[in-house]
């Protein structure tokens, strides 16, 4: 895990080996894939920004057959669309209680909850983290969740945090620098 730490933090032993069992990455959102700000546009339309990043990272993943999947609480086209260019078979939006998207993912994908890891940004995100093999914290995470996650990224959310755990992943599993694409 030495090239982990020298892109981005030093990790533990457990946290490399937590890692490298995770088959399935859910994120959240907002505060996750973007920076948590909404911008909204005098007609209504709403904006966020993602970072490509990220997206390469994503997709490198799902090169490498480990799966992911969005869970949300809010509704967006936006998040739709972005999710479907970066090949995200799994979009959970307007979920309110996000443990149910999260047992119909178990379910569906026939894992246990040790093969999964988690990246959140706030307290509705604990409800699944807790039951995760690796529990991530963005750095600008609500305190409460850095303070019992697993890990807490180097990188704020929207800035590359999502890229952060694509590369732990892979590294952790042998498979970082297979990829070939692009972040789209």
């Amino acid at each position: 895990m030495l090239l982990y730490q020298q892109l981005y933090q030093a990790i533990s032993a457990d946290i490399a080996s937590r890692a490298a069992k995770i088959k399935l990455l859910i994120c959240d959102v907002d505060g996750v894939f973007s920076d948590g700000r909404i911008y909204l546009g005098n007609q209504g339309e709403e904006l966020k920004a993602f970072h490509t990043r990220d997206g390469y990272g994503i997709k490198a993943l799902r090169q490498a057959n480990i799966e992911v999947a969005v869970i949300t609480g809010r509704t967006s086209s936006l998040v739709e669309q972005r999710m479907r260019a970066l090949t995200v078979p799994y979009i959970f939006q307007g979920q309110e209680n996000k443990t149910a998207a999260f047992k119909e993912l178990l379910q569906q994908l026939q894992l246990s909850a040790d093969h999964v890891a988690y990246i959140g940004d706030d307290l509705a995100d604990w409800e699944v983290m807790q039951h995760c093999g690796l529990a991530i914290a963005v750095q600008d995470a609500h305190p409460y969740l850095q303070q019992y996650a697993h890990l807490k990224t180097s990188l704020p959310g929207g800035f590359g945090a999502v890229r952060e755990i694509c590369d732990l992943l892979l590294i952790a599993q042998g498979k970082f620098m297979q990829f070939s694409g692009s972040s789209t």
